[in-house]
């Protein structure tokens, strides 16, 4: 929010600087984000002064151009070459001399310096209206009256006035700061009390508003009362709009608002001025002089003030006639009762609105208004009525015209001030320091906070309506620990500190770990919304769109769910990299998924409807090794990510035993394998190949390799002993190997479990290192090269020993397996 120095000045009269402002405001809660000179002319006028033609003669070079010579009250004469038609010698002329910059724009500008133009010297430039931001014309250059005194600057001819525009960072919680008067009470009471300071307050006052007669009356009626607790409104009648005098226009250019006629320039001063926002109706062009406070159907079409037709979805509240909408409630006026240069009669409108009610009118129809910045934080209910006599007061000062109806205020059930019990012990437990009692009165008291009752121990204090969000003892200690200063309450010397225990596994440790070990082979951490778009899930084989969490007051359609999976968000980081040509790609991301079971609505207990569980995904993509001068580029495949996936396993300890290996039943892969445990048939990961639909669904044009791994499932299977450690076996391993012809059917999972089982003590490895379909394999079958390492830890084996073991390995796969030695 933009906050005038001058206009502040209106309010608290004192000599502090924009600076010294700055310093109390922010020590006070209300941080300063900057502070900007801003000038009613771009500019200022700066190095423009009031000069007279001496002398004026065509150009010797040229047919339009002219050689001037202008007195500016200077050393001496200044030659300038002009080539506006209207120049002559004897005029009082505007001349902006060498140093002035010209406006082109609010931002762009040019910079008159000496120069020659067909070979004369010229120091200046005559001016026309538009080029210095002082009217619209450029017939010519500006000719002043003759008594307009030379070498005067111009910004003093032209009265040009300076102001700082201090911007203020507004928190959701502080709608009491939303105006000139909110800021001006929290800088009296901060400084007063920081620095002994008597600065005071000044409000204008309302106290001679009158009634002028009863003419004409605008009924009014309030059919939503939830959303519109408060409704007030006058008529007032032969008001002339006309463009605002200069004082009003320069204070609302000050705060970065547009002037439009003196009516609702009035209107939007008031709002700027308390923090009330108002509204002025063309009272003619109210259908049966009946405004109507009510919601209109879904779909009614209402066309805004900036021309715009807007579609409406049955939940605005809406300012009505008896025959159509006439404004969005508290965000947008309409186009067709707006006041214009032909209005007469207005109706004003000041009223409360439900802050959740505009935020969300706000937020779907894409309007920020000064006005619903102010209601979505929460207006002051019990301010309508000084708002409405302070504008209607001006209206006449400004517009001419007589206040034709009484103040109809519809205020059904009237919002008290909040009453909140303090005790000075917990105020001083929550300060961290013992402050006078007397100073947290005055505090208090110059907040607008009152004091009700008060005894030794503590007091009851009323709160004004206009700070919503103070309810409870501590906001109350709040308000009186950042006028009091932050900066004044000192550090203990004590340093307290307290123990945690962390669960053993420790998941935050657990995470790091892979993390970790992820970042170290080259994958980087990707974190997305949880929020997402629920097109992602319609026609979906893979995730039923009814188990979507829908969030009922989207931010937008590409956020109206909680997501199903982390594959799409993590697809969309991908796609976006590729899009900016980085090809090869290695991704993980640890989130949350969420999901909804609409076969629990029953339940009694609404949070067993819903269900989320913590995931890992990997996407890989490109190449697995860049391109180089001695590696040939290889591209990533299925086979890679399935061996980050197990490697995760492994440093883990997850007990691999317990898993089998499936082909994948999600859709999305073209090809892809499950991970699941024996006992409970829980999936504890897939990997896979992305499907050629999947991507085409993201637009992504590069094959994708996608590994998504339940991490809470992996957390409840992690082994519950730490490791133990022992010392190299002193006796060496002995390997032999089998090649088994076999079923095609017979998976590696089958011949290790079966090993296993018959072999426990001496066993110690199983594994795989090729497979064989081909010349003198029969139909139907696969030959499998399978190692077998076997170590006693006691002694050396010896070769009978072996031979035992292996002749009992190969009768079960005989038995069990139906397999064959290949010779």
């Amino acid at each position: 929010m933009i906050v005038s120095y001058k206009w502040l000045k209106d309010y608290v009269k004192s000599d502090l600087t924009p600076e010294q402002i700055d310093n109390v405001l922010t020590f006070s809660g209300l941080e300063i984000e900057g502070i900007e000179k801003v000038e009613t002319i771009r500019g200022g006028l700066e190095h423009v002064v009031i000069g007279q033609v001496m002398i004026c003669e065509p150009h010797p070079d040229s047919d339009h151009l002219h050689v001037t010579t202008v007195d500016v009250a200077g050393d001496r004469l200044l030659d300038i070459v002009c080539g506006a038609p209207n120049v002559a010698a004897g005029q009082k002329v505007v001349v902006a001399t060498i140093g002035t910059k010209i406006y082109t724009s609010d931002t762009e500008f040019f910079e008159i310096k000496k120069s020659k133009i067909r070979g004369c010297v010229s120091e200046g430039m005559l001016c026309a209206e538009d080029e210095l931001g002082l009217g619209t014309s450029h017939d010519g250059i500006m000719v002043l009256p003759a008594d307009a005194p030379v070498g005067m600057p111009a910004k003093l001819y032209f009265h040009v006035e300076e102001d700082y525009a201090i911007e203020v960072a507004i928190t959701a919680n502080r709608s009491d700061a939303t105006s000139h008067i909110g800021v001006g009470r929290d800088l009296v009471a901060a400084y007063n009390t920081q620095h002994g300071g008597n600065l005071k307050l000044d409000i204008p006052s309302v106290a001679n508003f009158k009634q002028d007669n009863s003419d004409r009356k605008t009924e009014i009626t309030v059919e939503d009362t939830e959303n519109c607790p408060r409704y007030t409104g006058l008529t007032i009648t032969g008001v002339k709009v006309a463009e605002s005098p200069e004082w009003l226009k320069n204070k609302l250019v000050a705060v970065g608002l547009r002037p439009i006629n003196n009516v609702v320039d009035i209107t939007n001063f008031v709002l700027m001025e308390v923090g009330q926002p108002l509204h002025a109706f063309d009272a003619d062009k109210i259908d049966g002089n009946h405004v109507i406070v009510k919601k209109l159907p879904a779909g009614t079409m209402f066309t805004t003030l900036d021309g715009v037709q807007r579609k409406l979805n049955g939940n605005e509240l809406m300012i009505c006639n008896e025959n159509e909408g006439m404004c969005i409630a508290g965000v947008f006026g309409g186009e067709k009762s707006g006041v214009t240069k032909y209005t007469t009669n207005v109706f004003l409108e000041s009223a409360y609105f439900n802050p959740v009610s505009i935020r969300k009118t706000s937020k779907f129809h894409g309007l920020k208004t000064d006005a619903s910045f102010r209601y979505e934080r929460g207006c002051d209910p019990n301010i309508t009525i000084y708002a409405i006599k302070r504008a209607a007061m001006l209206i006449k000062e400004l517009a001419g015209g007589i206040i034709s109806s009484d103040i109809t205020d519809i205020y059904p059930k009237p919002i008290e001030p909040c009453k909140v019990e303090i005790n000075y012990r917990r105020i001083f437990a929550l300060m961290g320091k013992v402050i006078p009692v007397d100073t947290i009165k005055s505090i208090l008291s110059m907040l607008d906070i009152k004091v009700l009752a008060d005894d030794a121990e503590g007091m009851t204090v009323s709160v004004p309506t206009n700070k919503v969000d103070v309810t409870r003892e501590c906001d109350v200690v709040e308000e009186i620990m950042r006028i009091y200063g932050y900066n004044n309450i000192a550090f203990g010397e004590s340093l307290n500190s307290c123990l945690s225990y962390a669960p053993k596994p420790n998941p935050h440790k657990v995470q790091n770990v892979i993390g970790n070990y992820l970042a170290d082979n080259g994958f980087s951490e990707i974190m997305n919304n949880s929020l997402t778009k629920s097109e992602y899930y319609d026609n979906n084989e893979d995730f039923d769109p009814k188990n979507n969490v829908v969030i009922l007051n989207p931010l937008s359609k590409e956020l109206n769910v909680m997501r199903q999976t982390l594959l799409y968000s993590g697809l969309e980081c991908v796609v976006y990299n590729l899009n900016h040509k980085i090809l090869n790609q290695k991704l993980f991301e640890f989130g949350k998924i969420y999901r909804y079971n609409p076969d629990q609505v029953e339940n009694s207990d609404v949070t067993k409807h819903y269900f989320e569980e913590r995931h890992l995904s990997l996407f890989e993509t490109g190449a697995e090794v860049p391109e180089n001068w001695k590696l040939k580029s290889e591209k990533t495949d299925f086979y890679y990510l399935k061996a980050r996936v197990m490697s995760i396993l492994q440093r883990l300890r997850i007990n691999l035993s317990r898993v089998v290996v499936e082909p994948a039943s999600e859709k999305y892969y073209s090809k892809g394998i499950a991970l699941i445990f024996k006992d409970n048939r829980k999936v504890l990961a897939t990997v896979g190949e992305l499907s050629k639909a999947t991507l085409k669904r993201m637009d992504c044009k590069q094959p994708v390799f996608f590994a998504d791994i339940n991490w809470d499932l992996v957390l409840k299977s992690l082994p519950a002993k730490d490791v133990v450690y022992a010392e190299v076996a002193k006796f060496p391993e002995v390997r032999r190997d089998l090649a088994l012809v076999i079923d095609k059917a017979v998976t590696f999972d089958e011949i290790e479990r079966a090993a296993y089982e018959t072999e426990r003590k001496l066993l110690k490895k199983v594994g795989l290192f090729d497979v064989y379909e081909g010349d003198r394999i029969e139909q139907g079958k696969k030959s499998y090269a399978v190692s077998f390492v076997l170590q006693d830890k006691d002694k050396t084996l010896s070769d009978k020993q072996i031979d035992a073991v292996m002749a009992k390995l190969q009768k079960t796969f005989e038995t069990k397996l139906g397999a064959k030695i290949r010779s």
